[in-house]
């Protein structure tokens, strides 16, 4: 299995497509808030907190379910974390063809990035993954290093 490399990117101003708004999808999308990108999430349905983002127009909400081919070719990262394996398949395989990066948060194999546990203070910023194996044991380095970042 291939180790993916930390790379820190500038999110700032570019736009994010959200496909969910469940429990995994807002995790991301509160991690996502504080880097100064365009955040548009595609729901039918949406947790309390993308509600609350969606009502203060810190974020687009559409409610609607995905539609083959609607992600637009100047979208920089896409999550795809319905409840839907398949339909998380299918922006995956949507996003391979248009050359955008895709997070698939059911199936590891068809993400082109995984998305990090976060430590942050200020400009301080350290990323944690374990590779998409061991969701435990990235959550509690996460939280390891969250403590000293926070000393910091």
């Amino acid at each position: 299995m291939s180790r993916y490399f930390p790379l820190f990117v500038n999110l700032e101003g570019k736009k994010i497509w959200i496909y969910g708004a469940g429990e995994i999808a807002s995790r991301r999308i509160s991690a996502l808030f504080d880097f100064g990108c365009e955040l548009t999430v595609i729901a039918p349905k949406a947790s309390e907190k993308v509600e609350s983002l969606f009502n203060t127009g810190k974020l687009v909400w559409r409610q609607e379910e995905y539609s083959p081919g609607e992600i637009p070719a100047d979208v920089c990262l896409i999550l795809a974390a319905t409840d839907q394996k398949e339909i998380n398949a299918q922006i995956g395989a949507e996003c391979k063809k248009k050359k955008i990066l895709v997070n698939v948060c059911s199936d590891k194999n068809l993400c082109d990035f995984y998305f990090p546990g976060l430590a942050v203070n200020g400009n301080l910023v350290a990323g944690v993954t374990a590779g998409g194996e061991d969701h435990k044991r990235a959550r509690a380095a996460t939280e390891k290093v969250q403590a000293v970042v926070k000393e910091m």
